[in-house]
């Protein structure tokens, strides 16, 4: 049984860390994006280097003390607010943001948790160099966070997850140890992998302090083009077609819905959309190509292909990079859309590729049995994860239809499920999705993750209520 941080265990602290390692609780810390959450916490702690952290966490595991990592607040499942429990302290990592270093002839750099993620691109950037995790929060989100949940973003098919752009970690652990494991090299077998099993573990298992990450050639030329398809399944021809002719220079393919476009024109006006008439779906496809290639040329091949194919019915091939940054503001945006119009129920879920039209037209029809509400499908199509969003009719509030979002999430799911898929994709499970690992998830799995947390976290004080019931 976990102990609140009460303000005696406070001032125990205050004797072995700087005052500058203690700031004022403010909401923002207790809050998450969608408003579904307000967590709680005793103190808010602010540490500057690795040894100070595992100070904290010897603390709180000597006092029996809950740990709630804060990266940049972003994440969408609750990871990072305890709702619930005895009162926790809440630590911060917004503090340890330096970039430690850059090796550009090893394709790889070091840098603290938290740093952001559009920091990190930057630093890479200045040598020349691409990291190529991308997401609409990089402003805000910090590097520790995407590794502690895997984050995915519009690159994965061509770059991979968090995870494949991970060299090794510093960590520490729940006893307060710290783990050295700041590798930067790309091979080695000495063990188990420590490092694939922190990530993805959203603070459960241990605090990620730092991190090798991997970096990859600037490409010389980029592109995008927006192409308008008869349907999902279109768009995975358009898929197959766009590897054959133009093999890995494909960095994203996405796919985006009418309704993420009706949705930026009411509720932000000042983002331009594409077309005058907006088509049922689309795709958003980027590259990146060697010098002397011509990404322009390559997407009006790739259209002349597909429209003689009947994959395509129009498109716009960006003919700057000015009108390449205005077709991704397009996709980008559709997420803050999403939240100006509030979601009923919003759902990070994966798909075997060749399963995405039966579901979306199924998902579409099941849900059209629970009320009327409107769906705004869009997402990474290249590697199967779609953000299926369900919305009240215009109008209408989701206050009105609160009652049933516990059916709509479970429509959604057992839908996926039942077609082989995930119902957490890139997002994690935090604590709005521990029911959903347990419900769909493979026993052997769950019993496995329960295993590996007594194992490493035996008081459960990292992260309560994350992944694993507290």
């Amino acid at each position: 049984m976990l102990n609140a941080a009460t303000p005696e265990f406070i001032d125990t602290l205050r004797g072995d860390l700087p005052a500058t390692c203690f700031r004022e609780l403010t909401p923002a810390y207790l809050e998450e994006p969608r408003g579904r959450f307000t967590g709680q916490g005793a103190a808010l702690l602010a540490p500057e280097t690795t040894e100070q952290v595992a100070t904290i966490v010897r603390a709180c595991a000597a006092a029996n003390v809950g740990v709630v990592p804060y990266g940049g607040g972003t994440g969408l499942v609750g990871g990072q607010v305890q709702e619930t429990g005895p009162a926790p302290v809440v630590l911060t990592l917004e503090r340890m943001n330096a970039v430690r270093g850059v090796y550009p002839v090893e394709n790889a750099m070091v840098v603290e948790a938290g740093v952001t993620l559009a920091e990190v691109q930057a630093a890479a950037e200045e040598q020349g160099r691409l990291f190529p995790l991308s997401l609409a929060s990089e402003g805000t989100a910090r590097i520790g966070g995407n590794l502690a949940t895997n984050a995915g973003g519009v690159n994965v098919l061509r770059y991979g997850n968090a995870r494949d752009l991970c060299l090794g970690l510093e960590a520490v652990m729940p006893d307060g140890s710290i783990w050295n494991g700041l590798s930067r090299l790309r091979k080695d077998n000495t063990g188990y992998d420590l490092k694939n099993l922190l990530i993805g573990s959203e603070g459960s298992l241990g605090i990620i302090t730092a991190a090798s990450l991997k970096l990859f050639p600037q490409p010389e030329q980029t592109g995008a083009g927006l192409l308008v398809v008869p349907g999902p399944e279109a768009a995975l021809d358009l898929l197959a077609l766009a590897g054959k002719l133009l093999g890995n220079s494909v960095s994203a393919f996405e796919l985006i819905g009418a309704m993420g476009l009706h949705f930026l024109a009411e509720a932000m006006p000042q983002v331009r959309l594409p077309f005058d008439d907006v088509p049922d779906w689309m795709v958003l496809i980027d590259l990146g190509m060697a010098a002397g290639q011509d990404p322009q040329e390559a997407l009006e091949t790739l259209f002349a292909e597909a429209f003689e194919q009947g994959l395509v019915t129009d498109g716009l091939v960006a003919q700057s990079e000015t009108q390449r940054q205005e077709f991704w503001a397009v996709r980008e945006n559709i997420p803050a859309a999403n939240r100006v119009i509030g979601s009923i129920s919003s759902h990070d879920i994966s798909l075997p590729l060749s399963a995405i039209p039966e579901f979306i037209t199924r998902g579409g029809a099941a849900l059209g049995k629970i009320a009327e509400m409107r769906i705004n499908c869009f997402g990474h199509l290249g590697d199967g994860n779609l953000h299926y969003n369900v919305f009240p009719p215009a109008g209408q509030t989701r206050d009105a239809f609160d009652h049933l979002r516990g059916d709509v999430k479970a429509c959604v799911h057992d839908l996926v499920h039942e077609m082989g898929g995930s119902v957490s994709a890139e997002h994690g499970i935090g604590r709005l999705k521990v029911k959903d690992l347990q419900k769909y998830g493979d026993p052997t799995k769950v019993a496995l993750i329960s295993a590996i947390k007594s194992a490493l976290d035996p008081q459960g004080i990292m992260n309560p209520g994350v992944i694993v019931s507290a």
